[in-house]
């Protein structure tokens, strides 16, 4: 999980191969154990959120009667569906039913896997770990209709095959614009490129301020993603007026609850691979050269790090408390006929821009005229 933890299994030098292979086995679960915890808690907390956001657009209190200002409503939640019954529906295909919302939360926590959340603190530094996400992400359109499917509902089928055309097709603004951001470090690794973003003034050094491209960039990046997630106003696959609940119509109990935790760890996904990629991940703007001790500075940057995604985070609940509901065509022509376009012509004139100024900034060349 931790560095230090990958420091203590290069220093067991046990001729035994079985005690070398125990201590990866025990990291190994200690790892998911703290990830699962840690993203569990997160998805708790953050339907408290969502249910205060709407609250608060909408002139209402939102949640105030379990616990202090509510807070504790999401664990009265979980053991609600907890004891709620499991239903199978008799006609459904049983173990397709049963196994989608299994797989649809997996993929979901195996993308928290390669974030860094500090200089030392994560659970895998890939060299690949942006493609990692992109692939494990795209699991959960197969398990959405797996579970569409295997439901025999016509309301399910209906969401699940709108989930499908709607996640395959976003993808494809989403990877452009991402290119358009990675080609400026040049790495696929999630800590390099938190790392390029470092020195000069803090802010300056992002991504997003790297050129009007990855500007650009990073608005069709985070539209495209809450698409991706299935959030308002591209919830088409969801549509209560429509399709009743869409794709979990007959899901119960917490069966019902793994697509719904699913989608808040969409969510904390998307939004930190945009604080990754655009907005210098842990960097702690202004302050990076300054001396204190290591502890201090690893909390500071897992702080700064969660600050970014939370105010991601709470962007996506207000757009979806304050903008109406696409439809399906709308949905498909802005994909189609708007973000892909502009995201190829985008990831164009980031790749020109690389060429003509070596990779430099904005800020880079500016800084070297006035040096000159």
């Amino acid at each position: 999980m931790i560095e230090l933890i990958n420091n203590i299994i290069g220093n067991i030098h046990s001729s035994t191969p079985m005690i070398r292979w125990l201590v990866y086995v025990m990291v190994i679960v200690i790892s998911s154990v703290i990830v699962l915890s840690f993203a569990l808690l997160y998805e708790g907390f953050a339907t408290y959120a969502e249910r205060k956001v709407a609250g608060d657009i909408q002139a209402r209190i939102g949640p105030n009667r379990v616990g202090p200002y509510g807070l504790l409503q999401f664990v009265a939640d979980g053991v609600k569906l907890l004891l709620k019954e499991d239903i199978i529906p008799f006609y459904a295909d049983k173990w397709l039913f049963i196994i989608a919302p299994y797989i649809v939360f997996t993929a979901s926590f195996a993308a928290f896997v390669p974030l860094s959340y500090s200089d030392h603190v994560y659970v895998a530094n890939m060299n690949v770990g942006v493609l990692y996400i992109i692939a494990v992400s795209s699991v959960v359109s197969m398990a959405i209709l797996m579970g569409a499917w295997g439901s025999n509902n016509k309301w399910s089928l209906f969401g699940g095959m709108r989930a499908v055309a709607q996640i395959v097709s976003y993808e494809i603004p989403i990877i452009l614009s991402l290119l358009a951001a990675i080609i400026i470090p040049s790495s696929l690794d999630m800590k390099d490129i938190i790392l390029y973003q470092s020195g000069g003034l803090g802010i300056f050094r992002w991504i997003i301020f790297n050129n009007p491209f990855t500007l650009l960039a990073f608005f069709i990046y985070f539209t495209a993603a809450i698409a991706e997630v299935n959030r308002t106003p591209f919830d088409i696959p969801e549509a209560e007026s429509e399709l009743v609940a869409g794709y979990h119509t007959e899901y119960t109990g917490m069966r019902f609850a793994f697509f719904f935790m699913a989608e808040y760890g969409d969510m904390f996904i998307v939004s930190a691979i945009a604080a990754t990629l655009f907005f210098g991940g842990w960097q702690i703007p202004f302050i990076n050269g300054v001396a204190m001790p290591l502890w201090l500075r690893e909390t500071l940057q897992v702080v700064v790090f969660l600050t970014k995604i939370f105010v991601l985070i709470y962007v996506m609940m207000w757009i979806r408390w304050t903008l109406p509901r696409l439809r399906v065509d709308q949905l498909m022509e802005l994909c189609w006929k708007y973000l892909t376009p502009i995201a190829f012509f985008d990831l164009i004139g980031a790749s020109v821009w690389v060429l003509l100024f070596n990779g430099k900034g904005v800020y880079d060349i500016l800084s070297a005229l006035f040096v000159h």
